[in-house]
Formats: C-alpha cells, structure tokens, sequence
C-alpha cells in the first residue's frame, strides 16, 4: 500500500520519529522496521537522526530489509534555508543517518530563521542565541525561489530523490509551483479530525503532490493541550466497537480513506503493531461522516501560537 511519487513510491503508514529519545530510538526504528513498517520520517530538529539511523542501519544489516525497501524523510531546518547552508545541511542529515540518499527532503517550515554554524549548536532549534537575556528568534531575509533551487540541485546530485514542503498552504503552494522546475512532490501537514484542511488538502492533490498528515491521531497530550483528544471522542470510539479495532486503527484508516499517508509515533510495541495493521477493515461511508463531525478547526502545531508564548517572536504562518 504506498502513493507513487516522481521517484518510487511513499508506503500509506509511516513510524514518526518526532519527541522520540535518543536512547529509545535506534532500538525502536530497528522493532518497527521488523514489524512491517518502510516509512521513516525523520527531521533535522528532532535532535535524533543519529539514532534514528543507527535503527535503520542495524536493520539492514540483520536482514530485515534492504534501503531500496525503506522510505527515508528528512527536513530541512529553518536556520538552513540560504542556498549556501542547503547542501550543507542535507549532508549533515545524511551523516547523522549513515545513508547514501534520502527518499524524500521537506522544507520543515516556510520560516527563514538567521544561520547558526553547525559547530556552534546542532541541531539549532528556534532561538538565534538562547543564551542571551532577551532570547528571540531572529529572522533572515530569503526568497523561498532561492531555498527551492538549492533543493532542485539536491536532487540532481543525487542526495535526495524526492523534495516538498511541510506546513505549507494554499498559497505558499501557487507561488512555489509557479517557478519550481522540479515541482514539490509532497506536502506535509497536521490532519486530524480535529483539523481536516479539506481545501488544502485537495489544492495539493489537484497540483500532482502526495500528501501526508502528521499527528494523525489529534491527540493533544503531546502538544501539552491533554483537554483534547480526537481518540476519546464518542464517535471514534463507537466506529472502533462496531469494527472491534482501536480507537487508533480508526483515525489511521480515516486518513487513508482520505486519499494520503499517515506517521504516527508510538513507543510502546503493541500500540505499534497495532497502528500498522489498518489494512484489514474499511470505513463506510456514514462512519467517514462520523468522524468527519469531529472538525474543530484545531491546529495543536501553530507557530503563530507558539512562537509568541515559548519563543518571544510574533510568527504566524497560518490566518
């Protein structure tokens, strides 16, 4: 079950490597690989490529799978964005993780945040200098066209055989397109119930890309908002008796039904195994309808929330 891209093609379910611990995360990459699992996405500002590729390799080395079996995503951070720290930061990502290539690279945020050397801090994070009194981030001024190209020179030198953005919308999407030679292939962004962005969602389609959905389960614990959770509504929970599957089964197989992949995490095997095994069981339509009465318009990921509150910078980039 994968969606076919420019080059090869992207698996439905994906192991999401967001806030896992460095000293959990080559074991575990290894597990969920021998579960099943061929879709890693991983990220620069995760702070635990090392690990997360230390996992990877041991399982080919075991023979669990061979790299042309496993989907590898990584993102640029924003720090990152002037050409000249593009391929530098690639080539770091792809250090940390001991590969030849990445499957697909994703521009994390369309923020361009001021350079930090890499011998200085890494990965960078959103500070300029969180050692200062009035900690900030600190802008830079670079055209997305700039960023985009030394992306396209990625994938002629063979670093990257796919590129697209994460936290894009409509219209970040329109400018991009309109001077990309080589077009974004995949978007990323949060989908949940809770936050459905239809019209993003088939804006992207519609131009040729494959979408993914982060935090696909709308659980709100991990962005410290506990009062929300898409997986203790009643409607879900309803839908996973009558199918006498989980909770979570349903919200991933939601998000399949609707036509992109899904990267959940989880550090605990059984939820693991079971996160995996959506393939056996449909929504129907009035179920689909169930769980779709869930939108609440809630993003958990906003910078235009966080930014002010954590980071004292102003930096919305949702309306």
């Amino acid at each position: 079950m994968a969606l076919s891209l420019p080059a090869g093609k992207m698996p439905l379910i994906g192991y999401g490597c967001w806030k896992l611990d460095k000293d959990k995360a080559a074991n575990l990459v290894e597990k969920v690989l021998s579960i099943g699992y061929r879709h890693i996405d991983s990220a620069c500002d995760y702070g635990n490529e090392v690990e997360v590729g230390q996992g990877i390799n041991n399982a080919i080395k075991n023979g669990i799978c061979k790299r042309e079996d496993i989907f590898v995503t990584s993102k640029l951070w924003n720090t990152y964005h002037a050409p000249e720290h593009v391929l530098q930061a690639c080539q770091r990502t792809l250090s940390d993780l001991n590969l030849e290539y990445l499957d697909l690279y994703l521009i994390h945020f369309p923020i361009s945040l001021k350079f930090v050397p890499f011998e200085k801090r890494y990965p960078p994070e959103w500070f300029h200098d969180p050692e200062a009194q009035d900690k900030k981030m600190e802008f830079a001024s670079v055209p997305v066209a700039d960023t985009w190209r030394a992306m396209e020179s990625l994938v002629e030198k063979g670093l990257v055989k796919n590129i697209g953005v994460s936290n894009w919308n409509c219209q970040g999407l329109r400018d991009l397109m309109s001077y990309a030679k080589i077009k974004p292939s995949v978007l990323q962004v949060e989908l949940h119930p809770y936050l459905q962005q239809n019209k993003l969602v088939q804006y992207a389609k519609s131009q040729g890309m494959v979408v993914t959905g982060f935090s696909p389960l709308g659980h709100g614990v991990s962005y410290w908002r506990e009062d929300f959770s898409c997986l203790k509504e009643e409607p879900v929970i309803e839908v996973a008796k009558a199918k006498n599957v989980s909770p979570a089964q349903v919200l991933l197989r939601w998000g399949i039904q609707r036509g992109y992949s899904v990267i959940p995490k989880s550090v605990t095997e059984s939820r693991v195994k079971e996160n995996f095994d959506v393939f056996g069981f449909e929504l129907n339509d009035e179920e689909m309808k169930k769980i779709n009465s869930l939108e609440r318009n809630l993003r958990f990921n906003d910078p235009g929330v966080f930014c002010p509150t954590v980071f004292n910078t102003e930096c919305p980039i949702w309306d």
